[in-house]
C-alpha cells in the first residue's frame, strides 16, 4: 500500500478489475432472491451533468447495498435516444441525427464507467436501434387490433415555418420556440391509444403502492381527475341540445350563462354572421391551451347572442363564447354559476352578467359581494329543493333531471387519450400504410426502419420528403401505398425500456419468461418532474403488456425514489437592452470581507463586476452547471459520490459547494492515511467481524459499543435510505479510530481494531466502491467484497457495565458520573447530587425535582 492516496490510478486499476471478471453481470440461473434497480435511463446529450451523477449514484449505493445483502441484482443502463434535441443539434452541427447521437453515447458510457457505477453494460440499448423499436411497432400494431388504437383529427399547434407540430411549452407568446412565426391551430389527423379505458384501474391501483412518496400518487390522482356528477342537457331551438357536465348539480338554479369553446359548433356557426365573434375565434387560436396558462390568463368571452333553455326553471340562459373553455375537454361547453365558482364570478362580474346565489353556508352569513361562495352548504332560491344540503340535493337534483330525460349520472375523467404520433423525423416510424383511398392498414414485417442517411434542414421532417421511404407496397393487397411519415411520441421508448432490460438479446419475441423474473422493478429512481407523464404512461403500457400476455405483474415499480435536484448559485449582467447574461461559477471570482462573507463577484476573465443571483436548479440556461469531469479528474470519482450522498438526503435538494467537495476529499484522505499507518496490524488480522471476546477490558468494550452503535445506526439508515447519515456515523467511526489508544486494549486491541476497520470499509462500500475494494482486497481477503455479508451487529457489545450520565443543574451542565448499567434511580440521583463538580452549585439552595433521562441525563431542579 502506498503512503499518498492516488484516486485516479486505484479508480482506474479497480474498475479494470470488474470490467475483466464481468462482476456485474446479471444471470437469472440464481438461487438468491431477486432485485432489479434501475434508475432512469438518459437522454444523450454528450455529457453528464450533476443530477445524472446524483441520480445514478442513489442507484449504485441501493443496488451494491441489495448486492452486499446477498441478493441476485440487476441494474442495467441505456439511451433515451430519440427526440428533438437530436433533430435540433444536427441542424446546428450540420450533421445528421443517428451520428451525434452515437458519439453521445459513446462520451456519456465512458462517463459512468468513469464513476464506477455497477451497470451490467452487457444489457445496454439505445431506444433508437432498430432492434429495440421494431417490438413497440409491432405491439401498437396488437393495440390496433384490441381496438385501443385510433387515429382522429386532432387540434394542434403548428408552426407553419418549420412546418411541425409544437408542444404548449414550445409555443412563446403565441409564435414558435424556434422559427418565431406565429403559431397556426390546425387540425391534423394524429393517433391516439385509449389510456381512458384503463383510468379507473390507473387511479385505483395507486393505492397498492406504498413504495411511492404520496406526493407523486396525489400528482397522479388530480392529472387523472376522476369527477363525479351529472351531465346536464340545456336545449336550444333549431339546435342539437347543449350537454354540460357539472360535479355541483346542487348549484343549477344558479346557472346564469352557458359558456362553449371558440371551437364549438355553436361558435362557428355565430362566427359566420359576426365579424366580432369570427375575430374572437382567431384571437382563442393563437392562445395558449396549455391548462396552467388557461388558469392564469385573462378570462375572455364574447356573447353569441343566442339562448339556451334552462332545464329545471325553464328560462332562456344567454350562451357566451369563452377562452377558457376547451373543446378537447369534456362536451366543450360548461354551465357558469358565478354566485358559487370564483372563474364564473370573475367572467360575470366583468361582463354585467347576473350573479345568483343558490346555496348559503351552514354557519353564518351569506356574503358574494366581493367573491363566490364555493363550499358546500345549504339550498335556497332553488324550488323545491329549498332546505336540502349540498350532499343530498346532488343526489336529489340529479334524479328529478334524469326522470324527466334532461340528464344522467356520470364519472368524467379529466385524463384525455394519449396522442402518441408526432411530426418530427427522430422517432420510431409509426407502423402503419394507406391504400390509394387513404385507409390506414398496420404493417406486417418490422422493423420499420428509420432512414438515417438524411439531411435536416430545419423545415418539417426529412422522411416526408424521401420516395424510398414513403413508397412501398399494401401488406394485404401486393398494390401501391405509402407510409405513414409521423413519428412516436418518445414517451412510447421510455414507456418500457424497463422491460426489455430483461430480455434485450431476444429477437424472436418483444418479452419472454426472464420478464417475469425480473419485474417488478424493486427500486425505481429519477426525478419527480417526471411524477405524471413518464411514471403514468410506463403504468399504463405495463398493463396493455399483461393483458396482451406479454407479463404477469399488474405494475412496473414497487418503490419509487424521487432524488432532489442539485443547486448552484447564479451569476450574470444586464446589458443596455435588459437581457441577462449568465457567467458560470468557474469563471467567477468571489470577494469577501475579513469574516469570510461574500459581498460581491467579478468575472474572472475582465474582471469587472458581476452580480450575484440565487441559488437555483443547475441548468443551461442560467450557466451554472458544474461539470462533473473536471470534479473527477481534481478529487477522483469517490470524492464526487461521496459528496452527493452526504451533502442531503437523497429527496431533498442539493446545493452545490466546492468547499464540501474539498472537505469529502480529505476525509477520503484520512482514511487512506489511517489504513496506511495500520496495515502491518490489519494485513496480520484481516479485515473481518471479531467473534466474542472473553475478558474484554474497559478500553476494548468502549471501542466495540462505538463500533455496533454506529453499525446499528448505519443498518437502519441504509433501511431508510438516508445516506447522508450514513456518511456522517462512517465519519463519526473515523474520528474514534483515530483517538483509540491501542496501548489500553490489550490482548484484544488488534482484534478490535481489525473488527472496527472491517465496520468502516463496509459502511463507505456502496458509496465510495473503489476505495473499499481496494482496501478490502489489500488486506488478504480473498473474496470479492460486495459479494461478502454486509455488516454484522453484535447485540452483546451494546451492552454497557457502566453508564455516563450528563448532569445538570437548572438546565445547565455541571458535570458527568460514570455509574453502574443495573444501578436504580434513586441511587443514580444521590451519586449525581454527590459528585464535588455538581455539589457545589447545590450549596445554599433547596433541591426541589431531579429528572433522570435513562442512560443520558440528570437534571436537578434547585432554587
Amino acid at each position: 500500500m502506498q503512503q499518498e492516496y492516488n484516486p485516479q490510478s486505484i479508480e482506474v486499476a479497480v474498475q479494470k478489475s470488474w470490467a475483466d471478471r464481468d462482476v456485474y453481470r446479471a444471470e437469472e440461473n440464481s438461487d438468491k432472491e431477486k432485485f432489479y434497480c434501475l434508475e432512469m435511463f438518459p437522454y444523450p446529450s454528450g455529457k453528464l451533468h450533476m443530477g445524472h451523477v446524483r441520480n445514478y449514484t442513489i442507484g449504485d449505493v441501493i443496488s451494491r447495498y441489495q448486492r452486499m445483502l446477498g441478493k441476485n441484482v440487476l441494474h442495467p443502463m441505456g439511451w433515451d435516444a430519440f427526440g428533438l434535441p437530436a433533430e435540433n443539434a444536427a441542424i446546428q452541427n450540420k450533421t445528421a441525427p443517428a451520428a451525434w447521437t452515437e458519439q453521445n453515447i459513446a462520451n456519456m458510457r465512458e462517463q459512468l464507467k468513469r464513476l464506477g457505477f455497477s451497470y451490467d453494460w452487457n444489457r445496454e440499448f439505445a431506444t433508437c436501434e432498430p432492434d429495440y423499436y421494431r417490438w413497440e411497432q409491432w405491439f401498437f400494431t396488437k393495440l390496433y387490433e384490441r381496438g385501443l388504437v385510433y387515429k382522429k383529427e386532432s387540434e394542434v399547434n403548428w408552426d407553419p415555418v418549420d412546418q411541425t407540430v409544437l408542444a404548449n411549452e414550445q409555443v412563446i407568446d403565441g409564435r414558435g420556440w424556434r422559427s418565431g412565426a406565429l403559431v397556426e391551430k390546425k387540425k391534423i389527423p394524429q393517433w391516439f391509444i385509449k389510456i381512458t379505458d384503463y383510468a379507473e384501474e390507473l387511479l385505483a391501483s395507486l393505492d397498492t403502492l406504498d413504495g411511492w412518496p404520496d406526493a407523486v400518487k396525489t400528482m397522479q390522482r388530480n392529472w387523472i381527475g376522476k369527477s363525479v356528477g351529472a351531465e346536464i342537457e340545456f336545449k336550444i331551438e333549431g339546435e342539437a341540445p347543449l350537454r354540460v357536465f357539472t360535479t355541483r348539480p346542487d348549484t343549477i338554479f344558479g346557472v346564469t350563462y352557458v359558456a362553449v369553446a371558440a371551437d364549438h359548433p355553436l361558435a362557428i356557426q355565430a362566427a359566420e354572421s359576426s365579424a366580432s365573434v369570427a375575430e374572437f375565434r382567431r384571437e382563442c387560436a393563437q392562445s395558449s391551451t396549455a391548462e396552467a396558462d388557461i388558469e392564469t390568463m385573462e378570462k375572455r368571452g364574447i356573447d353569441l347572442g343566442i339562448s339556451a333553455q334552462h332545464p329545471v326553471t325553464g328560462e332562456p340562459v344567454p350562451v357566451w363564447c369563452a377562452n377558457f373553455v376547451l373543446m378537447s375537454y369534456g362536451t366543450g361547453a360548461v354551465m357558469a354559476v358565478p354566485g358559487h365558482d370564483q372563474r364564473d364570478y370573475e367572467f360575470a362580474s366583468k361582463y354585467g352578467i347576473e350573479i345568483k346565489p343558490v346555496i348559503e353556508p351552514l354557519e353564518g352569513e351569506l356574503d358574494i359581494s366581493s367573491q363566490a361562495f364555493t363550499e358546500h352548504g345549504r339550498l335556497i332560491n332553488s324550488g323545491q329543493f329549498d332546505g336540502l344540503e349540498s350532499g343530498a340535493a346532488k343526489s336529489a337534483i340529479t334524479a328529478w333531471l334524469v326522470e324527466r330525460s334532461l340528464g344522467e349520472e356520470r364519472i368524467n375523467y379529466r385524463l384525455r387519450d394519449w396522442g402518441v404520433s408526432r411530426q418530427r423525423y427522430w422517432g420510431c416510424p409509426i407502423p402503419f400504410v394507406y391504400d390509394a383511398e387513404g385507409n390506414a392498414s398496420p404493417a406486417q414485417n418490422f422493423p420499420v426502419t428509420l432512414p438515417t442517411d438524411v439531411v435536416m434542414d430545419g423545415v418539417g421532417s426529412p422522411i416526408k420528403k424521401m420516395s424510398s421511404f414513403i413508397d412501398t407496397v399494401h401488406p394485404l393487397t401486393g398494390e401501391p401505398a405509402i407510409r405513414e411519415t409521423d413519428t412516436f411520441d418518445t414517451f412510447f421508448e421510455s414507456s418500457w425500456y424497463y422491460a426489455r432490460y430483461c430480455c434485450p438479446d431476444l429477437d424472436t419475441a418483444m418479452l419472454d419468461e426472464r420478464a417475469d423474473h425480473w419485474l417488478p422493478v424493486d427500486q425505481y429512481v429519477g426525478g419527480i418532474e417526471h411524477a405524471v407523464m413518464h411514471l403514468l404512461y410506463a403504468r399504463f403500457f405495463h398493463k396493455l403488456m399483461r393483458d396482451v400476455g406479454l407479463i404477469n405483474s399488474d405494475e412496473p415499480f414497487t418503490r419509487l425514489l424521487t432524488q432532489g435536484m442539485v443547486t448552484a448559485e447564479t451569476y450574470y449582467r444586464i446589458d443596455d437592452d435588459g437581457k441577462r447574461t449568465f457567467f458560470n461559477p468557474a469563471d467567477v471570482e468571489l470577494q469577501t470581507d475579513d469574516k469570510g462573507k461574500v459581498f460581491a463577484a467579478v468575472s474572472k476573465s475582465d474582471g469587472q463586476p458581476v452580480e450575484i443571483g440565487g441559488v437555483e436548479k443547475m441548468s443551461k440556461s442560467k450557466n451554472n452547471g458544474v461539470d462533473p469531469q473536471s470534479m473527477i479528474d481534481k478529487y477522483g470519482a469517490d470524492t464526487v459520490r461521496l459528496f452527493t450522498m452526504f451533502a442531503a438526503p437523497p429527496d431533498q435538494s442539493l446545493e452545490w459547494n466546492d468547499d464540501a467537495i474539498a472537505g469529502g476529499s480529505r476525509f477520503l484522505r484520512r482514511v487512506w492515511n489511517w489504513f496506511y499507518k495500520h496495515q502491518d496490524v490489519l494485513t496480520a488480522q484481516r479485515l473481518s467481524p471479531v467473534a466474542e471476546l472473553d475478558n474484554a477490558n474497559a478500553a476494548t468494550k468502549a471501542l466495540r459499543l462505538i463500533t455496533h452503535t454506529i453499525i446499528k445506526r448505519v443498518l437502519f439508515d441504509y433501511e431508510r435510505q438516508q445516506y447522508n447519515t450514513v456518511v456522517a456515523a462512517a465519519m463519526e467511526l473515523m474520528n474514534a479510530l483515530e483517538k483509540a489508544e491501542w496501548s489500553e486494549m490489550g490482548v484484544h486491541g488488534n482484534l478490535v481494531l481489525a473488527e472496527a476497520a472491517h465496520a468502516l470499509v463496509k459502511i463507505l462500500a456502496p458509496v465510495t466502491p473503489h476505495l473499499c475494494d481496494y482496501l478490502w482486497s489489500q488486506y488478504g481477503n480473498q473474496n470479492w467484497l460486495f459479494d461478502d455479508e454486509f455488516l454484522v451487529l453484535d447485540e452483546s457489545a451494546l451492552v454497557q457495565d457502566e453508564i455516563t450520565y450528563v448532569v445538570q443543574v437548572n438546565g445547565k451542565l455541571r458535570g458527568k458520573i460514570s455509574v453502574p448499567a443495573d444501578l436504580g434511580k434513586a441511587e443514580i440521583e444521590h451519586r449525581a447530587q454527590e459528585d464535588e463538580n455538581v455539589a457545589r452549585f447545590l450549596t445554599d439552595v433547596t433541591v426541589r425535582k431531579v429528572i433522570v433521562v435513562p442512560n443520558k441525563l440528570v437534571n436537578i431542579v434547585a432554587n
